[in-house]
């Protein structure tokens, strides 16, 4: 049986974070350092720094490497919490891709690359990048399209490919690059992680693509790689495995895109009922003639829907279980759900709700891309629909 309830410390976390981004983070909503690429470096190191003092840096991190050391249920709740303010995540450095790279660094990275790499991040004091996603027939949604290769030359690895959609490449300070291997005699080995600095030869930014979403720092960005050359040290976990770590990393991703957005559709609800008490229309206020209200009563009906799929999946993952298929299914419910609930709250404001003067029409455009980055809704419905039609 799944326990719903929180611990004392938990509650008590929660509380803490709501009043840090009540009081820290939505008071610089409006702060002038925020551009169409993402938040500046000088804004984001602010907002870390705010979260350190308050005790409440890095949630997800392990305890050994400075962080707080929750398990995936803990973190829905205070990931939740933190994203009731699009600045939030980027505060308590829970942001992505960082969060999901903590992960993968925490159980793939030799000690070494640990301390090299993991300690800083988990600090707040780099940003990183994963590198997989390609343009031009490559890598996307099914990765064994990938293009980039590595070859061995001697001791060393070159690298050579192009990747788009990168995000935070501007700024970061080491990649996680996902190049398809290739041995001495030429033949295919499989993926392999690599990490590659920005500053290595051969590497170049091409260009920041101008996006729908604000709130990454860095933006996305289409890199290139020609003749980068890395050496064994690069290599993250071993030699041909890239695909099993991607999915390392990428199912508890989705679960926790999941638990940020689950908090910033639950803000654009929260000043939709607010205006709806206030509104009023034909002789009442507007939330209660039905046509508001039945809406304000489905946002509250999937906001509880998706956080029980939320929670049932971090339950998964902290017991062990095989949780791949439930993260897919919750990425896909709560990213349509959510949606649904932003969308609603932008119409029970009507025209307020197209204006700035509100956080709902900024949520509306940054929470559009929920349904496409870490698969699309239709990629992760054809994944499961395959299952299904394999059961016995």
């Amino acid at each position: 049986m799944i326990d719903f309830s929180l611990s004392e410390d938990v509650a008590a976390l929660k509380q803490r974070v709501e009043s840090f981004v009540r009081e820290e983070v939505i008071p610089r909503e409006h702060d002038p350092r925020q551009y169409a690429h993402g938040p500046s470096d000088a804004l984001r190191r602010e907002l870390v720094e705010r979260a350190r003092a308050a005790g409440l840096l890095s949630p997800h991190g392990p305890k050994e490497w400075g962080g707080l050391g929750l398990n995936h249920r803990a973190m829905a709740v205070v990931f939740e919490a933190a994203g009731y303010s699009l600045l939030g995540p980027l505060a308590l450095n829970i942001q992505a891709p960082d969060e999901a790279n903590t992960n993968l660094l925490n159980q793939v990275a030799t000690p070494a690359q640990k301390g090299r790499w993991l300690q800083p991040l988990v600090a707040g004091d780099i940003r990183t990048v994963f590198c997989m996603t390609e343009p031009d027939n490559g890598a996307g949604s099914d990765p064994s399209l990938m293009k980039t290769e590595a070859r061995i030359l001697g001791d060393d690895f070159i690298i050579n490919g192009r990747k788009w959609l990168i995000t935070g490449a501007p700024g970061a300070a080491i990649m996680i690059v996902m190049a398809r291997t290739f041995d001495r005699a030429g033949r295919d080995i499989g993926a392999t992680m690599f990490f590659v600095e920005p500053d290595a030869p051969g590497f170049s930014i091409v260009r920041v693509l101008d996006t729908i979403d604000t709130i990454s720092p860095g933006g996305h960005a289409v890199v290139d790689f020609k003749d980068v050359r890395v050496g064994r040290e690069c290599v993250l976990g071993e030699v041909g495995q890239g695909f099993r770590y991607a999915q390392v990393r990428l199912a508890p991703a989705r679960l926790t895109h999941c638990m940020r957005w689950l908090g910033a559709a639950r803000r654009a609800h929260d000043v939709a009922v607010d205006y709806a008490r206030q509104r009023r229309a034909f002789g009442k206020m507007i939330g209660e003639h039905e046509g508001v209200g039945f809406m304000l009563a489905d946002n509250e009906m999937e906001l509880h829907a998706c956080r029980l799929a939320v929670w049932h999946a971090a339950w998964l993952l902290d017991e062990g279980g095989e949780a791949r298929t439930v993260t897919s299914q919750c990425k896909v419910f709560c990213s349509e759900a959510l949606s649904r609930v932003v969308d609603r709250s932008l119409q029970v404001l009507g025209g307020l709700g197209i204006t700035s003067d509100t956080v709902v029409m900024r949520i509306y455009k940054e929470i559009r891309p929920f349904r496409i980055y870490d698969g699309p809704s239709e990629v992760h419905r054809w994944a499961l629909a395959r299952q299904i039609m394999k059961r016995n």
